[in-house]
């Protein structure tokens, strides 16, 4: 297995390097994203435009727990890769043992507190008078899939740090096929509607932890789950949460905007939530194909930064932005001109495809520049640095979105006004990160030689 990462990330010719990691984890979150319009999909077609704004309500609540997977799944991949090219190969077992069991015992109490707190969990949310049965039952079904949600989030990236990305792929693609394939049934076959859709994601997670596990418990891989591998000491803790924090705070900080949105949307009426909730659903097809790039090279920068080979690390780099900006031009221009078809396929009543169509435009314009901003976050997740990765997390659905939403709010009082917050915002992003990017390299990689 050393022998294999060694080839792909140390030897392999710059484009195959790339491509190798980017494309089984592009496919992933293309996944992950038809698994998640899917129950937006199989629900809208019961006509029923509350159970979409109930799904939509939902989402953000979702968004935390997965956060809690990106937590351990990104901060472990920048520590495993790193570890793994300054040859320390233990480390990198421990890593991912301590991910494993620390993720497993957070999911165990957020599945506890979720399943007994759904209802006011549902209200702090967002979720109306009309909406609030809807959305506590899904709340209360998904609740129990939350630690197998931890591990298959976490483990879809940390797999790829030990070289295996078509391992990482097919266990996205086994749990979201499950989930994809049961919707239909269970929500319109079956009548269970909102259940249906949950009972399905439950059991797609499961399959996905379970596969993963499998692997991890095999010869085939590198990385071990064993408790005898786990370790929190020795920096170990603290070079998975460094990273891993400040990238869950992003998610985190994606969801607490996404609630308040919902929450000043509901002034509009719940048609206008469900239309935001769709529109957010079609800029989820640019961003989770870029989200898929940036996270597939990540891997390969990581090694780079710690076998310090500053040439070959800015060659990935460079090619991974020609590639992200070309793939984000043409994503843009198919969804801005596809936007009507697919809001429409999810929202048949007339206000909420209304809103839905404007909504998905306007978000729409952030394409352009979406490519850079998620291949320059996982450079600088890459070379460990906490505090650049910290600021750019709490910026761009924290401390640079919200204050342009509010101003927006005061300015327009208009909810396609709000919507246009989100693009005004990853504009900005975007730059702030290019120039954290430049700051971390010039501080981080002299060190990095000298040590070697």
């Amino acid at each position: 297995m050393q022998n294999k990462t060694t080839e792909i990330f140390r030897d392999a010719p710059v484009p195959k390097a790339v491509i190798t990691n980017v494309v089984p984890s592009i496919i992933s979150m293309i996944m992950v994203l038809i698994y998640n319009l899917a129950d937006t999909f199989f629900i809208g077609q019961t006509k029923n435009a509350y159970m979409v704004a109930a799904i939509s309500v939902a989402t953000p609540a979702f968004l935390l727990f997965m956060a809690i997977g990106m937590l351990f799944g990104i901060g472990g991949t920048s520590l495993i890769s790193r570890s793994l090219g300054e040859g320390k190969t233990e480390k990198a077992k421990n890593a991912s043992s301590f991910c494993f069991w620390t993720g497993l015992c957070i999911g165990i109490l957020a599945m506890i507190l979720l399943f007994i707190f759904a209802v006011p969990v549902s209200r702090a949310i967002g979720a109306s008078d009309d909406t609030i049965g809807y959305t506590s039952q899904y709340m209360r079904i998904v609740s129990t899939a939350i630690p197998f949600l931890i591990i298959s989030n976490s483990f879809s990236n940390i797999i790829r740090a030990e070289g295996n990305a078509n391992i990482a792929m097919m266990g996205m693609l086994i749990g979201n096929m499950i989930n994809i394939v049961l919707d239909p049934i269970m929500i319109l076959a079956l009548g269970w509607d909102v259940a249906g859709a949950a009972v399905a994601t439950v059991l797609g997670n499961i399959f996905a932890a379970v596969f993963y596990i499998r692997h991890l418990l095999s010869k085939n891989a590198m990385l071990s789950i064993h408790p005898k591998y786990y370790k929190a000491k020795e920096r170990i803790a603290a070079g998975v949460l460094s990273i891993g924090i400040p990238a869950s705070l992003n998610s985190i900080m994606m969801s607490l905007s996404n609630i308040i949105v919902n929450n000043i949307m509901i002034h509009y009426g719940d048609m206008a939530v469900a239309g935001l909730g769709v529109a957010m659903k079609v800029n989820m097809i640019v961003v989770m194909l870029l989200i898929g790039l940036g996270t597939g090279i990540q891997p390969v920068l990581g090694y780079c930064f710690g076998a310090g080979d500053r040439k070959r690390y800015m060659a990935i780099l460079k090619f991974s932005l020609i590639l992200a900006f070309g793939l984000s031009a043409v994503m843009t221009v198919i969804c801005y001109c596809g936007a009507g078809p697919l809001v429409h396929a999810f929202l048949e009543d007339p206000d909420a495809f209304t809103y839905g169509i404007s909504f998905a435009r306007i978000y729409i314009y952030s394409g352009p520049v979406m490519g850079l901003l998620f291949v320059f976050i996982n450079a600088i997740q890459s070379t460990g640095a906490a505090l650049p990765a910290l600021i750019l997390s709490i910026s761009r659905q924290g401390i640079i979105y919200l204050p342009v939403l509010f101003l927006f709010r005061s300015i327009f009082n208009s909810a396609t006004m709000l919507a246009a917050a989100q693009p005004i915002t990853d504009y900005l992003s975007t730059i702030l990160a290019i120039v954290l990017f430049i700051s971390t390299y010039r501080k981080y990689f002299p060190r990095v030689q000298e040590r070697v």
